[in-house]
């Protein structure tokens, strides 16, 4: 017998009846609870993976497509490299495990020779660097912390880049016609330079700018709404993808953690081929994880950044990463080479040499 509750005014009784009604419910009940306790499913069919520019090059397309096919079932392993120390990094992770992360990654820059790490007068050096790599077989991702559009280049860390913009000055940037507008044109402009010359190597560039715009400690960060964040990352789509036919690009929008609220930065799903995430501090908070696979939507996701390599364990817990980059210098502050070797010898991840011809230029 099946007894339905009721609310007499005072306590709960219970009267019999409406058995398939009350079955419903507590199927819907069931459903509604494993929506909340599980994290939602990914869409990794090769039929949604478009680039969100319809001009992408062959190329590109091809990495996306991979992306996709892999989203889920592998991880690529991936290292980021200072711009003035070209491959320091990932010839580092060569030494400690024998084998090349699949994705090289670097940094347009900020900097003079004070700080020459960040020198922007190494970004033709990075450009031949990137060319290299990708003959000998890697996937590239490039990333810029640019100084404020007012500043010359190069410019200062904490005085520029870590700077903010008043209210009035981040309305003059995202209004054309404006003087700060104009400036971050003629930045913008100069890093198309350097990703021409890519596009014209046919190389795909998995693209990730201004970066981590939901942490308050960039000049674009914590600018939530449409004439906030999401305004300056679709200007920059624009103007790269329309005015400078830039079409080796895939788009990532890139957070720091996935907190609550990271939807107001969102620019939408037209113009995000990926999503990435930067986590620091071993922070991979599996809430985190589930929120980012539901705003994807079956878009592909990433950690973008990391401070620490994920672990074996991890990886299995939140399989929807496709690739991991581990930070410069960080590789080995918290990891041992055996605990690098762990992760680069699991039969999930792909390192440069298990990864498809087609998608690089192998000697």
């Amino acid at each position: 017998m099946i007894y339905i509750p009721v609310y007499n005014g005072s306590h709960l009784s219970y009267s019999t009846g409406f058995k398939e009604l009350l079955f419903i419910l507590l199927i819907l009940s069931q459903i509604s609870c494993t929506k909340k306790l599980s994290p939602p499913s990914s869409v990794n069919t090769l039929s949604k993976a478009e680039p969100v520019n319809s001009k992408a090059t062959k190329e590109a397309r091809a990495l996306l497509q991979y992306i996709y096919s892999i989203s889920g079932k592998s991880t690529l392993s991936g290292q980021h490299n200072y711009i003035g120390q070209l491959s320091r990094y990932s010839d580092e992770v060569n030494s400690i495990t024998g084998k090349y992360p699949a994705i090289w990654g670097s940094d347009f820059g900020f900097a003079g020779a004070s700080h020459d790490p960040d020198n922007i007068a190494y970004r033709q050096k990075l450009v031949e660097e990137a060319k290299k790599h990708y003959a000998a077989g890697s996937i590239i991702t490039l990333m810029w912390h640019s100084c404020r559009p007012q500043d010359p280049e190069p410019c200062g860390w904490k005085e520029s880049v870590q700077a903010d913009l008043t209210a009035q000055e981040w309305e003059d940037l995202v209004t054309p016609g404006t003087a700060m507008h104009t400036a971050w044109v003629q930045k913008v402009d100069v890093i198309a330079s350097y990703l021409k010359q890519l596009q014209a190597a046919d190389i795909p560039v998995i693209w990730r700018p201004y970066h981590e715009m939901n942490g308050g400690w960039f000049w674009w960060g914590q600018k939530p709404g449409e004439r906030g964040y999401p305004a300056l990352y679709r200007m920059l789509y624009n103007r790269l993808v329309k005015h400078h036919a830039l079409n080796n690009l895939l788009w990532v929008w890139n957070t720091d953690r996935p907190r609550a609220g990271i939807e107001q930065y969102y620019p939408g799903p037209a113009y995000v081929d990926i999503l990435a995430a930067d986590i620091y501090e071993n922070d991979y908070n599996q809430e985190y994880y589930n929120r980012f696979v539901q705003l994807a939507n079956g878009k592909p996701i990433a950690l973008g950044e990391v401070g620490e390599l994920p672990t074996p364990q991890l990886l299995q817990q939140q399989p929807q990463w496709s690739w991991f980059m581990v930070w410069s210098g960080f590789l080995l502050r918290k990891k041992t080479p055996d605990d690098i070797k762990a992760v680069y010898d699991l039969p999930t991840v792909i390192n440069r040499n298990n990864l498809p011809e087609e998608l690089g230029k192998k000697e």
